[in-house]
């Protein structure tokens, strides 16, 4: 068990009330740009990740369809 005395616990307090560790204007839009540039970033791989897929499928999808159309040309002509 943590056992805190008097002057530890009032050292804790005074850093929480300390107004100079208040983060500044300055520093939260920069987080808030970074956080938003950061998913941004995030969506922009996500939908190339979505668009190769669907372009994967298109081409597996078409060539496919030519296979079939070649083996039902070629027994066709048996």
């Amino acid at each position: 068990m943590l056992r805190l005395t008097r002057g530890a616990l009032a050292r804790v307090w005074s850093r929480i009330l300390d107004k100079s560790n208040m983060p500044t204007a300055e520093r939260l839009a920069d987080i808030g740009y970074k956080t938003f540039s950061t998913s941004m970033m995030l969506l922009a791989v996500y939908g190339g990740y979505l668009c190769g897929t669907r372009a994967y499928s298109y081409f597996q999808r078409r060539r496919s369809q030519l296979q079939a159309a070649e083996e039902q040309k070629t027994s066709g002509v048996l």
